[in-house]
């Protein structure tokens, strides 16, 4: 049990530095964009027009995020309520057989990658990453390179399988689309044919390149 927490407590430490790097890497690209915005209005004249624009930002950014959240909050919920419930277990034992035939060497990581999976499925990128970099530590081999399952699964992550792409359909309906989920369909059909093409690339340079 001290293991098992002390290894939670690693993964949500490595999360953290990540998180904190993007973060710092996003404030500077919006930083920069924000201030080439603002001098392009000051060249123009236009300094009424820069104060505007900011605002109508701020708007739209606050309105945006709080429109995402209730997607997100929802279905984050449903997924700890299945987690809770002992559904998530059953469904990492029911998938190590087909997960084992695509990542055979890698067993321990059957959990964290059936959540990921099951995150990307429901649209949940943001809710994914946790588990994707718990199943890339477990996959992890300790020789600093990047075993056939780690590149499965980063190409199974990449093109995962989407049934409902929540992030978009609260976008199109933050913006107002009349019909926000009638993207629904070709998204799954087009992130099957993805996810099958990555599958079979994976399987084909893991032959040839070694």
């Amino acid at each position: 049990m001290d293991e098992q927490r002390a290894e939670r407590c690693s993964a949500f430490l490595n999360i953290g530095r990540t998180a904190r790097i993007d973060s710092r890497m996003m404030a500077w690209i919006f930083g920069i964009m924000t201030a080439a915005g603002i001098i392009l209005f000051a060249v123009k004249g236009d300094g009424a027009g820069a104060l505007a624009a900011l605002v109508k930002g701020c708007e739209g950014a606050v309105s945006l995020t709080l429109t995402l959240a209730g997607a997100y909050l929802f279905w984050s919920g449903l997924m700890r309520i299945a987690d809770e419930a002992g559904l998530v277990k059953k469904l990492a034992r029911l998938m190590r057989r087909p997960l084992g035939l695509l990542m055979p060497d890698a067993p321990e990581a059957a959990a964290p990658v059936t959540l990921n999976l099951a995150a990307n499925f429901f649209g949940l990128g943001n809710a994914a990453t946790p588990f994707g970099l718990e199943a890339m530590r477990k996959l992890d081999r300790g020789d600093g390179r990047a075993s056939d399952s780690m590149a499965m699964f980063i190409a199974l992550n990449s093109s995962a399988v989407e049934l409902l792409p929540t992030s978009v359909i609260a976008v199109r309906t933050a913006c107002g689309s009349a019909e926000p989920y009638s993207i629904a369909v070709p998204t799954f059909l087009a992130s099957i044919a993805a996810a099958a093409a990555a599958v079979i690339s994976c399987r084909a340079l893991g032959r040839v390149i070694k």
